[in-house]
């Protein structure tokens, strides 16, 4: 299986940034690898599916889902799993990550809904976890929520994390804008979050923009330009636990590509500072 490099960054794909990158010379020194949500390329052929081919024989990949629900009280898509499967194996995806949430209950509610903080709870997503790796036939990694409203709580944030994680025995997809939004507005040190993450469960980084709703309100939109606290925690998390391959996350308001070029030069700017205080830094991500 393809592995990324720890100073790897890379771009979330969205269609309507491919006549722009068909046409970008400087593609292959500017964007190590592209993440998608293989719900949107599941059974796609004609133009599009061809195109897909060529960026996935040219590029590593990660597939980002977006409907698996892991947390949630329908019984697992293995129908779906199977399916994605046979895309994992086709197109050489180098991870398959997840939301820490749940997104049906009888129907797909076009929202990703936050988990209650509980025992129960940590023992419900994490054998759909097991049961989601065994289908696949490899480890997968979970993505740290962003929420809005307090839950159900006998754990910690953290805490729920971890348990999930040792208790599936996946891995951690660390969504550094997640941390910082959540810890604005339930009222945490992102610091102190990023400190407790084992190192060694975390695969890949997500960094993205977000909506002030109020001083004391951010909405997760991956809308906008990354702002100066979360540059800052992605750099003290590379400081915590070394530098790992970043995504940059764009899905609305999605600027010129020049635009996002630029700020994906900026991780890789971010990772260089981290390699050079000599961070422990891997070679290569742990997938």
């Amino acid at each position: 299986m393809k592995r990324l490099p720890a100073t790897a960054a890379g771009l979330g794909l969205r269609r309507s940034m491919l006549p722009e990158l068909d046409v970008c010379n400087e593609l292959p020194a500017r964007v190590d690898f592209f993440e998608v949500a293989p719900e949107n390329w599941l059974g796609i052929g004609g133009r599009l599916g061809k195109t897909f081919r060529r960026y996935t024989e040219r590029f590593p990949f990660i597939c980002h889902g977006l409907s698996l629900s892991l947390g949630g009280p329908d019984p697992l898509d293995e129908i779906f799993l199977q399916r994605l499967k046979g895309l994992l194996d086709e197109h050489g995806i180098v991870l398959y990550s997840e939301h820490l949430s749940w997104c049906s209950d009888g129907a797909h509610l076009y929202d990703l809904l936050p988990i209650p903080f509980t025992e129960d709870a940590v023992k419900h997503v994490a054998a759909r976890i097991r049961r989601t790796q065994d289908i696949l036939g490899r480890r997968i990694a979970v993505e740290n929520a962003s929420f809005y409203t307090p839950l159900a709580s006998e754990l910690s944030e953290p805490e729920f994390l971890l348990a999930v994680l040792a208790e599936a025995d996946c891995e951690l997809l660390l969504d550094v804008n997640n941390v910082y939004v959540n810890s604005v507005n339930h009222r945490y040190d992102a610091r102190a979050f990023i400190d407790r993450i084992p190192a060694a469960r975390v695969a890949y980084l997500h960094v993205a923009g977000h909506y002030h709703e109020a001083p004391d309100l951010i909405v997760d939109t991956h809308g906008a330009d990354i702002v100066d606290p979360v540059w800052q925690l992605l750099d003290y998390s590379y400081r915590r636990i070394g530098t790992r391959p970043t995504l940059l996350e764009r899905d609305f308001n999605i600027p010129p590509l020049p635009q996002l070029l630029t700020e994906l030069d900026r991780v890789r700017a971010v990772q260089a500072r981290a390699v050079d205080r000599d961070l422990p830094t891997p070679l290569h991500a742990v997938i």
